[in-house]
C-alpha cells in the first residue's frame, strides 16, 4: 500500500484537484483517501503491475469525484463562516427577552404529557427509550408526543 500510495498519490491529487470545485483541496485530498481505502479494501481484485493499478486508481477516484459532485447538487449551497454576519442585533438583550417569554408560553401551553416528554427529552437529556421506561410509555407515543410538542413551540417561535 505505502509503494502504491508513493507511486500514484501525487498524481491522484493532483487530477482530483481538476475535478473539485476551486479551493477544495481538503476535498481532493479526501478523495485521494478514499481512493486509497478502496484500493486497500479490494487488494486482491487490484490489477497486477503499475500500469494497470493506475488506471484502475484513476478510475475509482473518478468516480468518487463524480458520487461527491453529485451530493453536493443535492444539498443546500454551504456558507462559509467567513460570509456569514456572527455579530449580535442591536437589540440583542430585548430580543433575547421577547424569545425567552415566547418559549416559555409555547412551553405552558402544552399538554402536560407533551410537556413532560419534551422536558426529559431535551432539557434532562434521555433517550426515547429510557423516557418510554421512565413514563410507561410505549416509544412511539413518546416519539409523537415529542413531535407535535415540538411542533407547536417551533410555530409558537416562528409566529412571534
Amino acid at each position: 500500500m505505502r509503494e502504491l500510495h508513493r507511486a500514484n498519490g501525487g498524481a491522484l491529487l493532483h487530477y482530483l484537484r481538476r475535478l473539485t470545485p476551486a479551493g477544495a483541496s481538503c476535498t481532493a485530498e479526501d478523495l485521494v483517501q478514499e481512493t486509497m481505502v478502496r484500493a486497500w479494501r479490494n487488494l486482491d481484485k487490484m490489477p497486477s503491475g503499475p500500469e494497470p493499478q493506475r488506471r484502475w486508481l484513476f478510475k475509482v477516484a473518478r468516480r468518487l469525484a463524480i458520487d461527491a459532485h453529485r451530493r453536493r447538487q443535492t444539498r443546500p449551497v454551504e456558507v462559509g463562516l467567513a460570509e456569514t454576519d456572527l455579530s449580535p442585533p442591536v437589540n440583542a438583550a430585548a430580543e433575547t427577552a421577547i424569545a425567552s417569554l415566547t418559549l416559555r408560553r409555547a412551553v405552558g401551553e402544552l399538554a402536560p404529557a407533551h410537556r413532560s416528554v419534551l422536558i426529559e427529552l431535551y432539557v434532562k437529556g434521555h433517550s426515547a427509550g429510557e423516557v418510554a421506561d421512565r413514563l410507561g410509555l410505549p416509544v412511539g407515543t413518546v416519539k409523537s408526543r415529542a413531535h407535535y410538542g415540538v411542533r407547536h413551540v417551533r410555530n409558537a417561535l416562528t409566529s412571534r
